[in-house]
Order: structure tokens, then sequence, then C-alpha cells
């Protein structure tokens, strides 16, 4: 019997520090009162989980409560369920402009991210990801202003460079400039809210938005002489790469304050980077768009796309790149925001949703 006992406890053990064979769940709560397996704070858990050198699933379950963290997941195979987007909060208020050591490179923009996800397999459900950085307090302050900061990007939700089929599931994205960065390969959110004003959904990866809202938020300063208020999307999708950011069957609304006919759809982004002869704006990364089959309420301008500046090889922001040069698409439009047209380079079926979704789920069954 001491040989039996002896021989369960090693193999307990040996299973503890393998992986979660024997415990495939991890619980959040602000009540754990030393439960096992339970963790008060999210970047604990998550911390445990990737910790781990197990293949299988592991799974973090958040409950009901608002959690104040940066989080960064990368382990594959994660699962992380809250409790609903209502009930369940992670939010933190990094900027940009102050981020720069939360990076590996020193770029504050990722840097400034609520939730980083940089592994394959993860699968976000029923929770709320937000950066609150008071966004509009800065806004509203004149360019001439000491206190106003230059680079309030904000990002609630990176998907880095490490990072394929991650999944957002009945969840919120909630931010104001540059909510949503996609900075890997594939992204599929179905079912949820992506909430913000400039360039919100924005990167050079695979986004699959489907039966989502899309809301767009008001700016505090004001716009006067402008053409638009803001942006929803800005890719910077590689030349070689077919498909970048896709809407599909998804909503475009406002929030109060957002002007009739002030946000563009979408505008090419030229992320500034360095090559052998100096540093200026990618020439290859001819962004790519598809609106396909979806509401635009009034918010929407009747010119729906824009130009973006870049920086010109003199190391100044005077390039100026135009959707014209782009992969921008749209079919099948309603609401009084519609206006169906192409513009730009030959579609090549990135109008139709069949030859997109092929390339998203390829080798990715758990998204459909």
């Amino acid at each position: 019997m001491r040989l039996i006992s002896a021989c369960a406890g090693l193999l307990a053990g040996t299973f503890a520090s393998a992986g979660w064979a024997a415990t495939p769940e991890l619980r959040v709560s602000q009540a754990c009162a030393g439960a096992s397996h339970c963790f008060e704070s999210l970047g604990a858990a998550s911390a445990e989980a990737n910790r781990d050198t197990g293949t299988g699933w592991i799974t973090i379950r958040v409950g009901q409560g608002s959690f104040r963290e940066k989080v960064t997941i990368s382990r594959n195979k994660v699962r992380l369920i809250g409790s609903g987007a209502a009930r369940t909060k992670l939010h933190f208020d990094a900027v940009a402009q102050t981020s720069g050591a939360y990076h590996r490179g020193g770029w504050g923009t990722p840097g400034s991210a609520t939730l980083t996800i940089d592994a394959s397999d993860v699968i976000v459900s029923a929770m709320t990801i937000e950066n609150d950085y008071d966004y509009l307090a800065n806004d509203v302050l004149p360019d001439d202003d000491t206190r106003k900061i230059g680079n309030p990007q904000a990002v609630a939700l990176l998907a880095d460079i490490h990072s394929d089929r991650v999944s957002i599931r009945k969840s919120a994205l909630m931010g104001y400039q540059d909510t949503l960065f996609a900075n890997g390969k594939r992204v599929h959110i179905t079912d949820s809210l992506v909430a913000g004003n400039i360039d919100f959904i924005f990167g050079n990866g695979m986004v699959l938005i489907e039966r989502s809202e899309i809301r767009s938020r008001r700016r505090a300063a004001a716009m006067d002489g402008e053409p638009f208020q803001s942006f929803i999307a800005a890719p910077s999708t590689l030349l070689d790469q077919p498909v970048g950011i896709v809407f599909y069957r998804s909503r475009l609304t406002r929030e109060a304050g957002v002007p009739d006919k002030s946000v563009a759809l979408a505008r090419p982004w030229h992320p500034t980077t360095r090559f052998a002869d100096g540093r200026y704006a990618n020439p290859r990364a001819i962004g790519q768009v598809s609106f396909i089959d979806c509401f635009l309420d009034a918010h929407i301008a009747p010119d729906h796309w824009a130009t973006m500046k870049g920086t010109a090889r003199s190391g100044t922001m005077s390039d100026v790149f135009r959707p014209q040069d782009s992969r921008f698409f749209e079919r099948g439009s309603t609401g009084p925001g519609a206006k169906a047209r192409n513009i730009g380079m030959p579609s090549n079926g990135l109008g139709e949703i069949a030859p997109i979704k092929r390339i998203i789920f390829e080798n990715w069954p758990d998204a459909q």
C-alpha cells in the first residue's frame, strides 16, 4: 500500500509539472477564498497557463467583475471564457505615448494593449476587453496646449506577430483610437461589438468580422473644415497576402455625438518600416478591406474611402496614399450610408465572401 501511494504521489507530481492533464480548467474570481486553481487576477491565471508545457486545451473561466490589468496570453490552445460581456470586463488605461517599455521593440502602440494574444488557437468569449485611457480629455485640448500628447493610440486587443486562429465570440472590444490591432495572422470575430473612432480596426493581419456591431465613437475636438471625423479601418495588408480586414453581415452604427456623413470606411496605412536604404512608408503595404452585405448608418460619409499620409524617404510625413491604389471593396450595402462602390485594384473575388472564408478558415475547424 505504501508503494502504491508513493507511486500515485509521484505520478500526480509528474502530471502537475508536465501540464494540466488532471486539471484542465483555471478559475478567476474576486472571491477565491483559497479554492484550488482559483486566482483573484486574470494576469495570475494567464501566467499559470502560459507556464504550462502541455499540448491540450486550457480553459480560464472568468467570473463576474471588473479586472484592471494588462494581460498576455502566449500559450497555444487557451480558452478565455467570461460570464458575459456586460458582467466580465478586463480593462486598463495604457497609452502609446508612455507604453514603449511594455513592447519588445519599444513601440508604444502595441505596448498599450490591454490584452495581448501572441499564440495560436486562442478563444475569447463572453467578456469585454477595454482600453479606457481618457482619449476624449486629450482630444479636446488645443494642439498648442503643452498637456496634449501626440500619440494617443490606446489598444484594447493586440493579436501579436505569433498569433493565428484567434477567435473572439460574443464579446466587446472597446476603445477610441486603435482599438483592435491585427499584427499576426488570422482573427475571426463573431456576434460581438467593436467600438472606437480613429483607425480602430487596423493592421496587416487577416480579420473576418461577421454578425457584429461596428460602433463609431465621437471625437471631443471640433473637426471644422475636415472631410472626416474618423476612420473605421486602416489595413496595412502586404501585397502578397490576398485578404486583409473583412466585414460581413455586420452593422455599422454610431454613438451619440457622431455627425452624419463624417466617418470613412477605411484608409490605407503604409507603416513606417526600416529598409536597407532608409526608413519610410512600406510601398508593399497595399491594404485590403471588404465590406460585404453590411448595414451602414447615416454617419458614413458619401466618399466612403479616404487618403492617408505616410513617411517619405526624406523622413517627413509628406507622402499621400490613395484608396484608388489600394484593394478596397464594398458589395451589398444597405442603410442610409450605403453607396456600393469598389475602388482601386481588381477585386479577384474579394468582393465575395466564399473565397475569403476559404482562405480565412483553412486548417481552422474550430472557427466554422
